[in-house]
């Protein structure tokens, strides 16, 4: 069976950090497939909110999500903290797509725990339509790429 292939970015823009709660552990025992895309939505906010916006409002526009791609690599258990990497790349005229590396701690060494991307679709929810990438928030994006 194919496998999802995902090839990140080589370098982020934005880090944080999110701990592993009870309710995020599936009957396995370990982190479990919804739980790490709640996470992700959640980081994927504080990374909008680093740029001064939000899903409903980043540079004018909003955005939903159209599609997510996820490669699991190792379990994650509860108590852990994840440091989640991300960026944004492949900006189309109405979307992009944010890009995560999600890695733990263990003994002192990183483990890659996921990999993952979001497509992203610039909307506007009066006119129920896409809208186009606001041009300043590819700028700030520019701009943190250095």
């Amino acid at each position: 069976m194919a496998r999802i292939k995902l090839q990140l970015p080589e370098s982020f823009i934005y880090e944080t950090s999110l701990y592993v709660r009870i309710t995020d552990i599936n009957y396995g025992g370990h982190l479990g497939n919804d739980a790490l895309l709640s996470l992700l939505h959640e980081v994927r906010l504080q990374f909008f909110q680093s740029f001064g916006g939000s899903e409903l409002d980043l540079f004018g526009t909003s955005v939903i999500m159209a599609d997510v791609a996820v490669v699991y690599r190792a379990e994650s258990f509860q108590g852990e903290t994840l440091s989640f990497k991300v960026t944004v790349d492949e900006f189309g005229p109405f979307g992009f797509d944010v890009f995560y590396r999600v890695t733990k701690l263990k003994e002192g060494v990183e483990v890659l725990v996921a990999e993952a991307k979001t497509g992203i679709v610039c909307f506007d929810y009066k006119a129920r339509k896409k809208a186009e990438v606001p041009p300043a928030f590819l700028k700030a994006v520019n701009a943190r790429k250095g």
